[in-house]
């Protein structure tokens, strides 16, 4: 598990004082980023490479209001990774209390610049399953 630690600026928040939900989606992206970097994957390596990694399929529930200022932790696992995808879940919680106020998953596949899936060479897939089996044990 990778742990994105943020705070709620007043910019995310909405006209009833709590973050819009679109806020999420962004935070995800922190977590999975951190992940990959912690795997020795950089996402500009990659898209170097020619290699593109689009969401193909996002969710989000919604369990307590985030407001201005709370502290958040972004919890991010890896559950499912393969040549061709990789498939994250996603805890938000408030660090003071405790309370899980989000609850998430996101799938990538690899693409090149077309937008064709690709099988991720091995210099990049190897790095991530070590981080991949690391977390299962």
């Amino acid at each position: 598990m990778v742990i994105v630690k943020d705070r709620v600026r007043f910019a995310e928040t909405d006209m009833m004082g709590v973050v819009h939900h679109a806020n999420y989606f962004r935070w995800f992206e922190m977590g999975r980023v951190e992940y990959l970097r912690q795997a020795g994957v950089y996402l500009l390596d990659l898209m170097d490479a020619g290699i593109l990694f689009p969401i193909t399929d996002v969710s989000c529930s919604y369990r307590a209001s985030a407001r201005f200022d709370d502290r958040l932790a972004v919890e991010t696992v890896m559950v499912e990774l393969s040549k061709v995808k990789m498939v994250f879940t996603y805890r938000v919680v408030r660090e003071e209390g405790g309370t899980l106020l989000a609850t998430g998953r996101t799938q990538n596949a690899f693409t090149d610049r077309a937008g064709k899936i690709i099988r991720l060479p091995a210099e990049y897939y190897d790095r991530l399953q070590a981080k991949y089996a690391d977390e299962e044990k």
